[in-house]
């Protein structure tokens, strides 16, 4: 039995292909509803429709919600709750959503990165916690990020700090969605790994599906002694390496703290990915810094945004 006097939140966990919803008490989602498939909408109107209804029912269940956080992939003002942009979800643009759905629920709303809400759930209640300081990344088909920084949440002048992803990890390397060059996620997202590692197999004279080479396919195959796989993590671990270098050059973290699906790879990732990092860094960066795996792993957004989501309740005057 969960203790009264825990609050309770909703959180929403908008990705490029749904939204999932889950009622959050600490760092337990005691409740969820199948999710909302975003192919079934193609303007944000009627999405928006959809997810107010699924609220208005999770509310009639839980009658003790007392805020709603929304984390979604994209860049967002945090401070006004507008959505710039969201990633693979077209028609997502200039949209006020924290004030659409405080008008829609009466409720206190927060509308954040999808990514930070992630790191606010790892530093709140996960690896993180107790710590001042963190680098989070969460490597799936992109690569997001947020940032702890003196026990806070790094938003920078437009609340769109801490994307490691963009950064770049070769100047020459390829263009990115920004015009940008070498950024991370061109390299380590999950379907540049498979194509990259299906190019490695052909040049050693194996054949391989495009299916063999996902990174959970290529962590069997590492555990399961293949060389050439275990060679392609290793090249994973120091492109991975190499943004995380950076991090700690500029941020002195005490943990870079790594979760979303490429990071179950385990001990064929963290292993190099550790040793690269340990053997770039001068020993006042690397004595105390530890590389940890997320403790959260699919439930991280929706935990993140909710506990962000009560912060700003108990912290802000309310919205007019």
């Amino acid at each position: 039995m969960i203790a009264s006097h825990i609050h309770t939140a909703l959180g929403i966990d908008f990705g490029g292909t749904s939204v999932k919803f889950g009622v959050v008490q600490g760092h337990d989602v005691i409740d969820r509803v199948p999710p909302i498939a975003t192919d079934d909408y193609t303007e944000p109107a009627p999405l928006i429709d959809a997810i107010a209804r699924v609220i208005e029912d999770l509310r009639a269940r839980h009658p003790s919600i007392t805020s709603i956080g929304v984390g979604v992939p994209g860049f967002v003002n945090f401070r006004t709750g507008t959505i710039h942009n969201l990633t693979n979800v077209p028609g997502w643009v200039k949209i006020p959503l924290r004030e659409i759905l405080h008008q829609r629920t009466g409720l206190p709303v927060t509308v954040e990165n999808d990514a930070n809400c992630m790191a606010y759930a790892e530093w709140k209640q996960g690896a993180g916690r107790g710590m001042e300081h963190l680098v989070c990344l969460t490597l799936g088909t992109g690569v997001g990020g947020g940032i702890i920084t003196h026990g806070h949440l790094l938003r920078g002048a437009q609340s769109v700090a801490g994307e490691p992803g963009q950064t770049s990890i070769n100047y020459q390397g390829r263009k990115g969605a920004y015009g940008n060059l070498g950024s991370l996620e061109d390299y380590i997202g999950n379907n540049e790994i498979a194509a990259d590692a299906r190019d490695h197999y052909l040049a050693k004279g194996y054949e391989r599906s495009i299916t063999d080479c996902t990174p959970a396919a290529l962590a069997t195959a590492a555990s399961e002694g293949d060389q050439i796989a275990i060679e392609i993590w290793q090249n994973i671990a120091a492109k991975l390496a190499t943004a995380a270098l950076n991090a700690c050059w500029l941020l002195n973290p005490e943990a870079i703290i790594i979760g979303g699906g490429v990071a179950k790879a385990g001990a064929v990732l963290f292993d190099p990915l550790k040793e690269n990092i340990n053997s770039q860094l001068a020993a006042a960066f690397s004595e105390n810094l530890q590389i940890l795996p997320a403790a959260f792993s699919n439930d991280a957004g929706l935990i993140g945004a909710a506990a962000l989501s009560l912060e700003e309740a108990d912290n802000s005057p309310p919205l007019a």
